[in-house]
């Protein structure tokens, strides 16, 4: 699937859309440059899943959890782990199986241990097409 979004404003609501349809053990790897949206859009997931408080991204902390909405949500910056070994020391595992879902940011950086039914979510800007200008596909993993 792919969307076009003019706005942070329609990023949000992409994301909120995406949520409607998660469960518990669902995995979105989200891919993208800098300032490209991906916090944005996990805002927008978050609302969509009914979580009310302040989302933002947990560069420094590796993980926030929000469990405020119908199922929790697990949301990763692994940007700074200097290696999958690092992910075992906080769990990942658990929370793949927590009964939640997890959004991951920089999931290239882990690759190797993500699960096979993982969603891939690609927000990519377009300067020609304008500042706010996003294109973002999503697409399943194969197994």
């Amino acid at each position: 699937m792919r969307w076009e979004s003019e706005s942070a404003k329609e990023t949000f609501e992409i994301g909120r859309g995406l949520a409607a349809g998660c469960r518990p053990g669902d995995v979105y790897c989200l891919y993208g440059e800098p300032g490209a949206g991906k916090t944005v859009f996990t805002q927008g997931f978050a609302s969509g899943l009914g979580i009310a408080e302040p989302v933002s991204s947990p560069t420094f902390t590796i993980i926030q959890e929000y469990d405020g909405g119908r199922i929790p949500l697990y949301h990763f910056d692994v940007y700074r782990i200097g290696s999958v070994d690092e992910m075992d020391e906080i769990g990942f595992d658990d929370y793949l199986f927590g009964g939640g879902v997890c959004l991951i940011e920089w999931a290239n950086l882990i690759e190797e241990i993500l699960p096979g039914h993982a969603v891939s979510v690609t927000i990519e800007k377009d300067p020609e097409r304008g500042y706010d200008y996003r294109a973002v596909t999503v697409e399943r993993k194969e197994e």
